[in-house]
């Protein structure tokens, strides 16, 4: 069997600086936030899997049908050696791309847990013994440095999560994926694409409450990790289509006034009856949108795939 090697780059107390510092932040500002990582504690990532099975819930399983169909042809656009997977999670996607490409000899898989790329890993080592697997524990939004491996490399960002950074965000995340590449290497991108807005609005806020569940999850986490006592069941969850910005917005929207106290911030917020947090954004885009971000970060889009019913989209950039 090949090696597996992990690389933690991550210091171990950075998650609970990172919760602090994000929460004093987004909930002292009007209007308050809260970024969507912090949904993903172990229960968090139980409800999103549950999520990508619903009925509402089209984009893994596009995703996953141009994968099926195309692998092959992503692998040979690119004669990838190694494959860079950001926020690789299970890894459960790249397993299409790896069966698909008999050139790759080394897997890199990066994400902030350390659990889900040991357990990933495991189950890829035994399926494809060929391949050498380079774990990185890392926060991929906070710059990365990658070990050497053989080229050409593929970058891949999958799952539409690249529409959860705001513009600023994607253009500094575009420009250092940027900086990783060599000539001849490439970035594999996935994006939700622009659809009719109630097709949009029921796959985040879906008739089981799956995705209300997720998103008040967020509560339960501050709760245990900081002591605060926000109170689950005083907050509706809302889904709400942004025209003008063409992107999901979830909330959490009081239903009355209450106070909410933060011990480990020593903080006290209000909060007003309706008042909301924004706890995601999840931008849609459309094909000359993704050329042009691609082009402001010197990348050139080169191919373009969406599954049959145009819902979502898999593009291959290489560097310029």
């Amino acid at each position: 069997m090949s090696p597996f090697l992990l690389t933690r780059t991550l210091p171990e107390d950075a998650t609970d600086a990172a919760l602090r510092a994000d929460v004093l932040h987004g909930l002292t500002r009007t209007p308050k936030t809260l970024p969507p990582k912090w949904f993903y504690d172990a229960r968090g990532s139980e409800l999103f899997e549950e999520i990508t099975t619903l009925p509402e819930y089209y984009p893994t399983r596009a995703e996953r049908e141009i994968l099926h169909a195309r692998a092959p042809e992503i692998a040979a656009a690119t004669g990838a050696r190694t494959l860079i997977e950001l926020g690789s999670g299970s890894s459960e996607k790249t397993r299409l791309l790896l069966e698909s490409a008999p050139d790759l000899t080394s897997y890199v898989p990066v994400d902030v847990s350390e659990s889900a790329l040991s357990g990933a890993a495991e189950g890829l080592l035994a399926d494809h013994p060929g391949i050498d697997v380079h774990a990185i524990v890392a926060d991929f939004t906070g710059g990365l440095s990658l070990p050497g491996t053989p080229g050409p490399r593929l970058v891949a960002f999958l799952g539409g999560t690249i529409g959860n950074l705001l513009p600023a965000e994607r253009a500094a995340f575009l420009a250092s994926v940027r900086g990783l590449l060599a000539p001849g290497d490439g970035l594999l991108l996935g994006t939700d694409l622009v659809k009719e807005e109630s097709v949009l609005v029921r796959a985040y806020d879906d008739a089981a409450g799956v995705t209300a569940a997720f998103n008040k999850n967020v509560l339960t986490v501050m709760n245990r990790e900081l002591g605060a006592d926000f109170p689950p069941d005083a907050f509706d969850h809302v889904a709400l289509w942004d025209p003008e910005n063409e992107w999901i917005e979830m909330r959490l929207r009081a239903r009355s006034r209450l106070t909410v106290k933060i011990p480990e911030l020593d903080l006290v917020v209000h909060f007003d009856a309706g008042e909301e947090v924004r706890t995601e954004v999840s931008a849609k885009f459309r094909q000359d949108r993704v050329r042009s971000e691609l082009s402001a970060a010197r990348m050139e889009l080169t191919h373009w795939w969406t599954d049959g019913a145009d819902r979502f989209a898999l593009s291959l950039a290489k560097a310029v």
